[in-house]
């Protein structure tokens, strides 16, 4: 396979499975990727990610460019020496973090003025000087500059960011050069199908037009804008048809969604790579995810249970601690309580993905979505 090209190796109902190449080696999906912010997974260490089988790894370039600077991690060699990871990895392009500081953004067409939330420094950012940095720290995939509606705002608003999103894209596709690295355009246009549906042909003619003049394409698409304060039911209104309007020949990334039971709802709609942090930040607040749902380990029903977290769980924590002891670690604020949480939490994710997988491969995912839906689990997700 050629560097950033896609073969769809099954389809079972919508979904799909697809393996994908990058200059850090190939990925399946459907996939999780877990988050690691500022070039770490909290509490997870690089052997522990590609032992838990992560196939991509997420930084953030609004964190990492503050701090230790975007120019730091280059002098390092790039964000997989500088966090000693050697798996293919994605930054986002911060923009969801300025936005959500709207207080202090400054917004116009050519870009935006924020502060820092590290040392209250001005900073401007356009298209070209967010695709400058992203090609600095040097991940795999990096993602355009958009503006994400919050929810729930006015139609005239949402078309805005939509407008404002895919002139950006233009000029982030314009403007990003490195050829070890591809861009991910981004599907805005919130709750509105007419929108998401202008947002894709938007961001296809900007494609179309790059291509007729010897530029670029998108090395894959990421759907923005859901999973920002509506009902997950709202969400799958319009998702499916956002997701198969999109390119059948590139990857199709619903960010910032980790729910279990979204994740294999979403697959069956035609999506294909997911991320949160929500595995590994309920993992702090001492929460598991289970095969019969939601676990909090301060209850006090834990204490003396010595069984596995899961028993239907092979990951490292439910094969050698029980649900007694992380409840003491949980309950006495020990590191090692969030550790061996997370690795579980990520290891429920990865692994429900790689099942999902296996389903499309055997043309049965019809019947693993049922199944799914008729379990414990799925209740409480």
């Amino acid at each position: 396979m050629a560097l950033f090209d896609t073969t769809i190796d099954a389809r079972s109902g919508h979904a799909r499975a697809l393996t994908y190449e990058t200059a850090h080696g190939s990925f399946q999906t459907p996939m999780f990727m877990p988050v690691g912010t500022s070039a770490t997974v909290k509490g997870i260490t690089p052997d522990q990610l590609h032992a838990l089988g992560a196939q991509v790894v997420l930084a953030n370039t609004y964190h990492l460019s503050m701090r230790p600077g975007a120019k730091l991690v280059a002098e390092a060699g790039g964000i997989h020496k500088f966090m000693n990871y050697s798996g293919p990895m994605l930054t986002d392009s911060g923009g969801f973090q300025v936005f959500s500081l709207a207080d202090t953004v400054k917004l116009d067409d050519d870009g935006l003025t924020f502060r820092s939330i590290y040392d209250g420094a001005k900073i401007r950012w356009t298209p070209e000087e967010n695709m400058h940095i992203q090609e600095l720290i040097g991940a795999d995939i990096a993602m355009q500059l958009d503006q994400c509606a919050p929810y729930p705002a006015t139609k005239q608003f949402v078309a805005r960011a939509v407008d404002l999103s895919a002139n950006w894209a233009k000029r982030c596709l314009d403007a990003h050069k490195r050829p070890d690295q591809t861009l991910f355009g981004i599907v805005q246009g919130g709750m509105h199908l007419d929108l998401r549906l202008e947002s894709i042909a938007r961001l296809r003619a900007i494609e179309d037009e790059s291509v007729n003049a010897g530029g670029r394409r998108f090395g894959g698409f990421g759907i923005g804008g859901y999973s920002v304060g509506e009902d997950h039911e709202v969400m799958f209104e319009t998702l499916g048809e956002v997701a198969r309007a999109l390119p059948e020949d590139r990857p199709r990334y619903l960010m910032g969604v980790g729910n279990p039971t979204t994740l294999v709802r979403a697959v069956g709609e035609g999506v294909d790579m997911f991320d949160c942090v929500l595995p590994t930040r309920t993992a702090r607040m001492g929460t598991a995810f289970s095969s019969t749902g939601r676990m909090n380990l301060r209850n006090a029903k834990y204490a003396h249970d010595f069984t596995p977290l899961d028993h239907e769980c092979t990951c490292s924590t439910c094969q050698n601690f029980t649900r007694a002891y992380l409840r003491h670690l949980v309950k006495q604020n020990e590191m090692l309580g969030a550790i061996l949480l997370s690795v579980h939490n990520l290891h429920f994710l990865i692994d429900l993905m790689r099942r999902a997988r296996e389903a499309v491969l055997n043309d049965s995912y019809d019947q693993f979505l049922q199944n799914w839906m008729a379990s414990e689990a799925a209740q409480d997700y």
